[in-house]
């Protein structure tokens, strides 16, 4: 039942327990950390371990996050407690000064980058309950750039974790988290080579940097003839799941797709799942099918069915799309200049990088020409998903964080 005023922020609470605190939160949320979160949570606490969930009362990141579009308060949502807090009022057009700054590359200077947390989604609110109750949290932060993440975490170093999903931009070289992540109990990352860029970036003892990983789901579910069936498609297609913008490449994987059909006049088709809307050549219209949102059944559906699934984004912590392929037992084609895919891609032996157009044609090719290599290749990025991350293997390390001590915080007794 949703709660009113400030009655529910001084109920009786057992200890310890974990807390994911993210600017916004919910099913129809987008973004990876948001994901991250959402399905951790929930996971833990069909597994028994005591979890919730300290959120703002905004919708998303898209929709504005100077205002509340939930009402504050604890509800449980699929098992999960999630306390809503109101948000703090901000001026949009500060944080897109320096935003856009950030995201060209550009420097800033310490007073613009407070400015620019401070702007980025906050709740006075969250951070009373934060400084108030903090005894009986262990808190999970994420993602690393927003201000819930650096304010809230302040309030309590002693026992923050941050789960940054770092990737090389400019917001990570923010002298505010170098000065901060050190001073928390960690860092919790899901790739060695978001570890090697945090190591790099920030001055962390090694016993800081947590190589975890993240959950997935190891059970195949799709059906491949009931996609085809459904959407009426008989030739071979690559597919593509993610949102459909530049920042995650996809204007090179059209490029790419096109120029591979003016090669041949090839029957190959491109299927396209994510939210976002891209141009198709007039010409080219059914052979690029776009999906847009679709439910989980029919993405699995889709993987199951997909030549192969390609990830041309460079900028990835670590990719579900590409452990969801793997479990359907399809292989992905990543772009090289990402560390982080071309890693998982040679550790599971389940994929294949591609640097330039002609190595993307070859791969193709070589795909559709050896379909048991393919099957090859989607098996043992299955095998390896499996070993690495399946869900009590995950779940077991974050409760893990429950049974280390904490040394007290300002105004705690030892």
């Amino acid at each position: 039942m949703a709660g009113r005023g400030r009655w529910w922020w001084h109920r009786p609470l057992p200890s310890p327990r974990l807390a994911f605190v993210v600017p916004w939160y919910g099913p129809t949320v987008i973004g990876g950390a948001e994901l991250l979160a959402r399905e951790t949570a929930r996971r833990l606490a069909a597994a028994g371990v005591p979890v919730e969930v300290l959120t703002t009362c905004a919708r998303d990141q898209f929709s504005g996050w100077w205002q509340d579009a939930h009402r504050p308060g604890t509800t449980v949502e699929q098992g999960v407690t999630i306390r809503r807090f109101p948000v703090r009022p901000g001026v949009p057009t500060r944080f897109a000064a320096i935003n856009s700054r950030l995201i060209a590359g550009e420097p800033v200077s310490r007073a613009e980058e407070l400015t620019f947390l401070q702007e980025f989604v906050n709740s006075d609110a969250l951070y009373h309950f934060i400084a108030r109750e903090r005894q009986h949290y262990r808190l999970l932060f994420l993602p690393y750039f927003v201000g819930t993440t650096y304010f809230g975490a302040r309030l309590a170093p002693e026992r923050s974790w941050v789960i940054p999903c770092l990737h090389d931009e400019g917001y990570a070289r923010l002298a505010a988290f170098r000065e901060l992540f050190p001073r928390l109990r960690g860092l919790i990352l899901l790739s060695e080579p978001e570890r090697e860029l945090a190591r790099s970036l920030y001055p962390l003892r090694e016993e800081q940097l947590l190589l975890w990983g993240a959950g997935v789901e190891t059970t195949p579910r799709g059906q491949p003839a009931r996609f085809r069936h459904r959407f009426g498609i008989e030739q071979p297609f690559l597919l593509y799941v993610g949102r459909l913008v530049p920042t995650k490449n996809v204007p090179l994987l059209l490029d790419y797709f096109l120029r591979y059909l003016l090669r041949s006049d090839d029957s190959l088709q491109l299927v396209l799942i994510g939210p976002g809307e891209l141009r198709r050549p007039v010409r080219y219209h059914e052979r690029i099918l776009q999906l847009g949102m679709v439910d989980e059944a029919t993405k699995h559906d889709a993987y199951a069915a997909a030549l192969a699934t390609v990830q041309p984004s460079v900028r990835e912590s670590f990719s579900l799309v590409l452990m969801e392929s793997w479990v359907e037992g399809t292989p992905v084609l990543v772009n090289a200049a990402c560390a982080v895919t071309t890693h998982f891609a040679r550790c599971s032996g389940g994929g294949l990088p591609f640097a330039t157009f002609a190595e993307f044609a070859a791969l193709v090719d070589y795909l559709r020409q050896q379909p048991a290599v393919r099957a090859a290749l989607g098996e043992r990025g299955r095998a390896y998903v499996r070993q690495q991350f399946n869900w009590p293997a995950i779940a077991t390390k974050y409760a893990s964080l429950l049974e280390q001590p904490v040394p007290a915080g300002p105004g705690e007794k030892p």
